[in-house]
């Protein structure tokens, strides 16, 4: 690239806080790797990561969890987020139990996936997980399409001080995303599929760089798509870097992995 994203480019650290290790069951992705995504990672310019395992989310989530524990140790620039389910089949433990074994493993966030694990988001299944995330201070990721608005937004008012990311967040949803954060001051956005012209520019103009997070949506989106339309945005400097990593470090404390 030439022009003046090529310098910023260089300057900016970037987190990415929608990756993922392992192999999609149906999507063609192939299976990725810790050393294919350090290669991805450096290609792009992504210093660090928040990492799932695509097996917690498609097989056995506890187990999966586990794994990626035992596959990010030792690798400072990756760091865990565990996937999260209720506990009424015992599968994680008491979600005080689950925090704790989270926190002692170094995991910075949590995903859950509602629509494929069947339960609802702001259903009373989860109410004591949400609780021990609040306190825990552990942010909580979710596809839009994993789930429905009124619940994000029902979550977010019950639970003051939790933190929900929304990914999966396309331009057919920029009315009803403005509403949500025009309401909801502890809701923020991956912008890994905010694929609309001008979109993020105008979100941000409307809502300030603090409330983004940069995301590849790697390994079922080219980062290539989301690492140009923010280095080639029309946001300042001081924008670009927020959403870059400086959201993201100040939400996941991902500054630096516990020894």
């Amino acid at each position: 690239m030439d022009g003046p994203s090529t310098e910023l480019g260089r300057r900016v650290r970037l987190t990415d806080v929608s990756v993922a290790l392992g192999r999609h069951p149906r999507a063609a992705a192939g299976s990725v790797a810790v050393k294919q995504l350090l290669a991805m990672m450096d290609g792009f310019g992504i210093a660090t990561a928040v990492v799932s395992n695509l097996a917690s989310r498609w097989h056995a989530p506890a187990a999966g969890n586990r794994e990626l524990v035992e596959m990010l140790d030792g690798v400072d620039r990756l760091h865990a987020c565990w996937t999260v389910l209720p506990d009424v089949c015992g599968e994680i433990g008491a979600a005080d139990e689950f925090v704790e074994r989270a926190r002692t493993a170094g995991v910075v966030a949590v995903r859950a996936f509602p629509a494929d694990h069947r339960y609802r988001l702001d259903g009373p299944d989860l109410t004591d997980l949400h609780g021990a995330l609040v306190r825990a201070r552990l942010p909580l990721l979710v596809e839009a399409s994993q789930t429905s608005w009124e619940a994000v937004e029902a979550v977010a008012h019950r639970f003051d001080g939790h933190t929900l990311v929304i990914g999966d967040v396309g331009y057919r949803s920029l009315r009803t995303v403005a509403g949500v954060l025009s309401r909801c001051d502890n809701v923020y956005l991956d912008i890994s599929y905010l694929a609309s012209h001008c979109g993020l520019e105008w979100l941000v103009g409307r809502f300030g760089a603090g409330r983004f997070l940069f995301g590849t949506g790697s390994p079922l989106r080219d980062p290539a798509e989301v690492v140009t339309r923010l280095l080639w945005s029309e946001l300042d400097d001081d924008a670009v870097t927020q959403i870059g990593s400086g959201t993201a470090g100040r939400l996941f404390r991902t500054e630096r992995k516990p020894s």
